[in-house]
């Protein structure tokens, strides 16, 4: 379960050079923030930051940029690029419902979503990362030829994934239900922090990639 209270987190935040405090000032010119023309891929709802640090290590030549709403998980990211601090990797603090107010149309090279809250009730359906509503946020930021790349423990989420990517007109590009006992699609994997726990207990891995 996430911590969502930590005294002085919010102040640590609004000080960090690796948040950017305004994000909407850089709508159609993420570029600037980076000094570059790289590529942009994002993850929502990136955690303590661990997949998207490894990442960003990994492929330089990308720019990153990582998107958590709760102030004491994105302190922990914060607390890491403190210790290794990485040129092509920003983190914004906000709602996901705010994608649309801070990139532009096909900004973002490619998406990430990571072991999202589930939302389980029914009423609530419309706050999961891979619902259809989402689906229309992201379509409006993705580049022609992104890609949303999603991974889950939570079979029921991962079904409702599928049909709402098929309601939406998304195609699926790559599927599977036991990420881990899949070589194609668990080539080049970097774990969550989540994906740890989850696989070391057994638990099967749920991942896809979509594409318009």
């Amino acid at each position: 379960m996430r911590l969502r209270n930590v005294t002085g987190s919010r102040e640590v935040i609004a000080e960090s050079r690796f948040v950017v405090q305004e994000p909407t000032m850089y709508k159609g010119r993420w570029n600037e923030v980076f000094d570059n023309e790289n590529p942009i891929q994002i993850e929502i709802g990136m955690g303590k930051g661990q997949f998207l640090m490894e990442l960003a290590t990994r492929n330089p030549e990308i720019n990153f940029i990582g998107i958590e709403k709760y102030s004491t998980v994105l302190l922990r990211a914060i607390q890491k690029m403190e210790v290794q601090e990485l040129t092509n990797l920003r983190f914004i603090r906000m709602d996901a419902e705010e994608i649309c107010a801070v990139f532009n149309c096909g900004e973002i090279a490619k998406i990430y979503l990571n072991f999202s809250d589930p939302w389980p009730k029914d009423r609530h359906a419309k706050r999961r990362l891979p619902s259809r509503q989402f689906l229309a946020r992201y379509n409006q930021i993705l580049a022609a030829d992104g890609r949303i790349a999603f991974k889950t423990d939570n079979a029921a989420l991962f079904d409702f994934a599928l049909v709402e990517q098929e309601a939406a007109g998304w195609k699926i590009e790559a599927m599977t239900r036991d990420l881990h006992h899949d070589k194609k699609m668990l080539a080049g994997n970097i774990m969550t922090e989540y994906e740890e726990k989850f696989s070391g207990l057994g638990n099967p891995i749920y991942k896809y990639i979509i594409y318009r």
